[in-house]
């Protein structure tokens, strides 16, 4: 954050970004735990074991990584932009892999156990992010990353990308608890009344991913936490827009 922002602020913000990294964190360490411990562990078989693979790739993925990616724009704010498009870009194809893994992970086992694919809310929502997800990645990349839309096009499309982005983590945020909610009422159903130590990790695992939902969406909203105009980069972008396009220093 910007060395002349109140101390206070500086403070809050980075309690803020390492509340939301210990969040992240706890809901990979928790899935992983619940798939590992609870639910026999992992295997790439074609058995219940390959399935395991599944919801801890997702969350990794589209929940932690995304997340980060986002975030990049807050915590290196005043580095150079061109470099945090970089990282922003790649963290978002690790979080693509990631994410592609699991879903091959789930309907190889779908295969091998014989179950249809795409039967439940679940499953609905989840093709709808991922593919939500590669639409943002690839505009990303063709609007700023390697441009080839004009200025004013790029400067109306930005708003529209930051917002699917912040869908984008609320909807893989939504489908994850979706995807809890189903393990729980397939998997331990009869007992959860009882207060299994299966279920109350499960719960607290939706709980966890909601606070990171929650406090991932107040620093990218916050405009005091947004990154702040670099005259020299706006000046670059002027010089550049003079020359590809053929305007004026003054021209919008």
């Amino acid at each position: 954050m910007d060395e002349s922002a109140p101390r206070q602020e500086r403070l809050v913000f980075a309690g803020l970004v390492g509340g939301a990294q210990v969040l992240g964190l706890a809901s990979v360490v928790l899935t992983a735990v619940w798939m590992g411990h609870y639910r026999g562990g992992f295997s790439w078989d074609g058995s219940s074991f390959q399935f395991n693979v599944h919801p801890l790739c997702m969350v990794l993925g589209l929940v932690f990584l995304q997340g980060d990616a986002i975030l990049v724009y807050r915590v290196f704010r005043n580095e150079a932009k061109r470099n945090v498009k970089i990282l922003h870009g790649i963290i978002h194809l690790l979080a693509l892999v990631v994410s592609i893994v699991g879903i091959v992970a789930v309907f190889d086992f779908h295969r091998a156990a014989k179950i249809p694919d795409m039967y439940s809310l679940h499953s609905w929502c989840g093709m709808l992010t991922i593919v939500l997800f590669c639409v943002q990645w690839v505009m990303g990349l063709m609007f700023f990353l390697f441009p080839v839309a004009s200025s004013w096009l790029r400067a109306s499309y930005l708003p529209v990308h930051v917002f699917c982005g912040l869908v984008l983590v609320v909807m893989s945020i939504g489908t994850s608890l979706l995807g809890i909610t189903e393990k729980l009422l397939f998997s331990i159903m009869p007992s959860y009344s009882t207060f299994p130590a299966e279920g109350v990790l499960a719960n607290v695992l939706g709980l966890v991913l909601v606070l990171f939902g929650v406090v991932l969406c107040y620093l990218i909203t916050r405009e005091e936490f947004k990154r702040p105009p670099n005259p020299e980069e706006e000046s670059l972008s002027v010089h550049f827009k003079t020359l590809t396009e053929g305007g004026t220093p003054d021209s919008p």
